[in-house]
């Protein structure tokens, strides 16, 4: 089977958050199902510079206004169509938003234009190949199915992957008229969206399955609190929808293996852990501890729930812990943890922005990783988290209350927890949360035997990429038996 992934993101080549990861990753775990991934991407720099071989088999005069070339290339092991259009795409600032974090004006156009791209090849644009089936990742991406619905000579099963449906690609309805669509797609069944124009709507109206990252996201994204404006369309769509957990790479994240730390371990051998704990207090400039070291590697926004964990950064400093933070986000949210780090520089600090080898290196030498997400989809921080011996400390919402099994009695006596879950979701869940961590921490073994079960976790794609081989062969029988 030929499968198209389109998706904004991809890793190693250009990530802002878990998106890249599984647009990455997925991939190579199909191929054990017998299933060929190419992945459409757009041109950023990042791509461009990084291409093993790059052919190109396409050009645009005029696509939305600016010149392209569409690639057919090879990066980091991935099989890869690249839109290189720099006038959409090289730019100074992020994927999505300029250097001030603030959203670019033409991203309607930007990612209308990688979007028809995208249908033309699903089409059979490309010469000597023709996919199967194409997939296509969040808001980004999901105008290509709204264009291959409304192409009457082109039939293909069409998957949209919903990774977090706050983000909705949503637009002023006259720039509809741009879009190359027939006047029917402005509808309430189609891209119509509370007089606005809403890209995600319109591919969820357009996808023949549509899966989300975790069943239980799945679920609560049908519900007015959690599904965005969008519970109404899901709840349309409920017999088409399917909750899939995402996995990681378990090459790229393997403790025993992993070239971004110094001291390589397993699971079998937890004692060399300690030396990346000490490597990490050091790197921070954090003293020595016989206390417990939280982390959390996380966007610094309201979703994630880090203005929570800066209002209880206290409780850290009273038991004598440390906490590390990795990430950027929201400017309110980012001072307060600068503050915090000011005034308790022995227990606290912190390190704006996102490097992939320090979020390794965080990962193999914390105690803790917490994770106080309003919301998650599904959550990759706490997979890796596992694999490291890092003790995930989670809200219970979405895919986290799905992946870590909480440290009750219950769980403990039957060696099976391997991290604290805590509910409510505001700052006295979390403080709770802390105190138990506390607690546990004081009693080694108990401690280790989390490290150890979180350890033996298998947080790969084996069971999931087998999940979306059996939707992609459902999709496609159905569609040839509605074709003949």
């Amino acid at each position: 089977m030929n499968l198209l992934s389109v998706t904004a993101e991809i890793f190693p080549l250009v990530k802002t958050g878990g998106l890249a990861d599984v647009a990455g990753s997925l991939p190579k775990a199909l191929k054990s199902h017998g299933i060929r991934t190419r992945t459409l991407v757009p041109g950023y720099p990042s791509v461009t510079e990084t291409l093993d071989e790059a052919m190109p088999i396409a050009r645009y005069d005029c696509l939305f206004g600016e010149s392209a070339t569409l690639l057919a290339a090879r990066a980091a092991g991935l099989e890869l169509f690249v839109l290189d259009a720099p006038g959409f795409f090289h730019r100074s600032g992020g994927p999505y938003t300029d250097k001030n974090g603030l959203d670019y004006p033409d991203n309607w156009k930007r990612f209308a234009a990688f979007s028809f791209v995208a249908s033309q090849i699903a089409g059979g644009f490309v010469q000597h190949w023709r996919p199967d089936i194409i997939h296509a990742h969040d808001w980004h991406a999901a105008l290509s199915l709204v264009y291959l619905k409304y192409a009457s000579d082109v039939q293909i099963p069409r998957v949209l992957t919903v990774h977090n449906i706050a983000f909705q690609g949503q637009f002023p309805a006259p720039v509809f008229s741009e879009l190359g669509l027939p006047d029917e797609a402005y509808a309430v069944d189609g891209l119509e969206y509370y007089g606005d124009l809403g890209y995600l709507k319109g591919g969820l109206q357009a996808a023949d399955a549509i899966t989300v990252v975790s069943p239980t996201y799945a679920r609560e994204i049908m519900s007015p609190t959690f599904g965005m404006g969008l519970e109404g369309v899901m709840n349309a769509r409920h017999d088409d929808v399917v909750g899939i957990v995402n996995g990681i790479d378990v090459d790229v994240w393997d403790p025993s293996a992993d070239p971004h730390i110094e001291h390589p371990y397993s699971a079998s051998e937890p004692l060399r852990r300690l030396a990346n704990r000490e490597a990490l207090l050091e790197l921070f400039g954090l003293p020595q501890t016989r206390g417990p070291v939280f982390a959390s590697v996380n966007r610094l926004t309201w979703q994630k729930g880090m203005d929570l964990l800066a209002a209880v950064v206290d409780e850290v400093v009273a038991m004598d812990g440390r906490l590390i933070v990795h990430g950027h986000g929201d400017a309110e949210i980012e001072h307060a943890f600068l503050d915090a780090a000011r005034h308790f520089p022995h227990h606290i600090a912190v390190r704006l922005g996102y490097e992939e080898p320090l979020a390794h290196k965080i990962q193999a030498g914390a105690d803790a990783m917490l994770v106080p997400s309003r919301f998650e989809p599904c959550g990759l921080t706490q997979l890796y988290a596992l694999r490291y011996g890092c003790v995930p400390i989670v809200a219970r919402t979405g895919g986290l209350s799905e992946t870590i099994i909480d440290a009750n009695v219950a769980a403990l006596q039957a060696q099976a927890a391997t991290g604290i879950q805590f509910s409510p979701v505001d700052t006295d869940g979390l403080r709770l949360a802390l105190r138990r961590a506390f607690n546990l921490y004081r009693h080694r073994r108990v401690w280790e035997g989390l490290q150890r079960q979180g350890m033996k976790t298998d947080c790969s794609w084996q069971r999931s990429a087998a999940r979306y081989a059996e939707l992609y062969g459902n999709i496609t029988s159905t569609d040839m038996r509605l074709a003949g």
